[in-house]
Formats: structure tokens, C-alpha cells, sequence
């Protein structure tokens, strides 16, 4: 990823926001992840619960992406810095894509199904509404600073966001019509995406801008 040639002003704002916005991110999957994992539990939801340990895999996301934004500031670190960075999200791409083939798989082999959970619901849905605006400001501080690693940090977070409709989805159809297996199909299917994306952090292929 190229951006344009920047006064020293100019980066230090981006960074200084590209912070801000992992900050953010941080705490908010932080309780997220409290939430979800304490609501799955209690409704005996798996994909809640898969959820709410998919909220921590992506702390560890917006940690690697502060890592980077941190050493923005020393030229001389910046690529190596960079590229760790990318490596390490894309393990956490390629982690999730792992635990939702098992979870997905056993949920299906197993018929589970989750209680009516309404904060449950609640959750998924808060993450559908946060989650891409999240995003979609990453995103821009990434073009702006030429950031792969935020680039696919913002990545990981719009994912979060189709995990979310994911849930949200499942418990919803269970809730009304008793499908308990709309849930584990839908993330089967987002899995190869998942898994795309991790191999191309690990390789460190720039992530994609969709």
C-alpha cells in the first residue's frame, strides 16, 4: 500500500488518530468479548460464545496495529515494524478461521442450539451498527499513512461486523422459527474469506480495500 508524500504534521495527526481508533477498538471488543462470552454461557449459545472469543482474537489486532503506529515515528523501524505487524494479524485471520471450522462443525454434528437470548441479540446487533464505522475510519487513516497493518486491522474489523450479522442472524431464526442450524452454516461459509485474508498477512500481501 503507497500514500502520498505527507508534511511531518500531517502523519503525526493520522497516527495520532489511527491510535485513537485502535484505542477504541480495543475497548470495545474488550467488552464485547465480557459480553458475549457471559450471555453465550448463561443461553448455552456456541456461536456466542465463538463470538465473544472471536472479540478477543481481534484485541489482539488492534494491539499489533497500535504496535505499528507507535514506531510510525522512526522512519528507520517503520517496514520492519510494518511487517510483523501484518504477520501477526494475519495469524489471528487464519486462528478464527480455524476455531470456526471446529466450532461451526461440532454445533452441526452436535444439533446444539442456543436459548432466547435477547442481550444475546443485543450484542450482535450493537457490533453490526459499530463495527463498519470503525472500519471504514481505519481504513482512511491506513490509505493516508500507507499502512498495511491497519489496513488489515480495518479489515478484521468489518469482518467482526459480518460475524456479527452472522449471530445476530442465527439467534434470531432460532428465536422465532427454531433453525437452530442457520448459524453454524452461514459462518462455514465465511470461513475460506477468513482464511484468505490470514494467509495474506502472513505472506504480507496488502489487504484488500473492500
Amino acid at each position: 500500500m503507497t500514500s502520498p508524500a505527507l508534511t511531518g504534521d500531517t502523519r503525526t495527526a493520522l497516527v495520532r488518530r489511527g491510535q485513537m481508533l485502535s484505542r477504541i477498538t480495543l475497548g470495545y471488543n474488550t467488552l464485547e468479548a465480557l459480553a458475549a462470552l457471559v450471555a453465550g454461557v448463561i443461553a448455552g449459545s456456541v456461536s456466542l460464545v465463538g463470538f465473544g472469543i472471536d472479540s478477543i482474537i481481534e484485541v489482539s489486532s488492534s494491539v499489533a496495529a497500535l504496535w505499528r503506529l507507535r514506531s510510525d515515528v522512526q522512519a528507520e523501524r517503520r517496514e520492519r515494524v510494518e511487517q510483523h505487524a501484518n504477520r501477526i494479524i494475519g495469524v489471528s485471520f487464519i486462528l478464527l478461521a480455524i476455531y470456526l471450522t471446529v466450532d461451526a462443525t461440532h454445533a452441526l454434528w452436535a444439533h446444539e442450539r442456543p436459548e432466547r437470548t435477547i442481550p444475546g441479540i443485543i450484542v450482535a446487533a450493537l457490533s453490526v451498527v459499530v463495527m463498519p464505522i470503525l472500519a471504514s475510519k481505519k481504513r482512511r487513516v491506513a490509505v493516508g499513512l500507507g499502512s498495511r497493518a491497519l489496513a488489515a486491522d480495518a479489515t478484521q474489523t468489518n469482518l467482526c461486523m459480518y460475524l456479527s450479522a452472522i449471530v445476530l442472524g442465527g439467534l434470531a431464526l432460532n428465536a422465532l422459527f427454531g433453525w437452530w442450524w442457520a448459524d453454524p452454516v452461514a459462518a462455514l461459509v465465511m470461513v475460506p474469506i477468513i482464511a484468505k485474508e490470514g494467509i495474506e498477512g502472513v505472506k504480507g500481501v496488502p489487504a484488500c480495500e473492500c
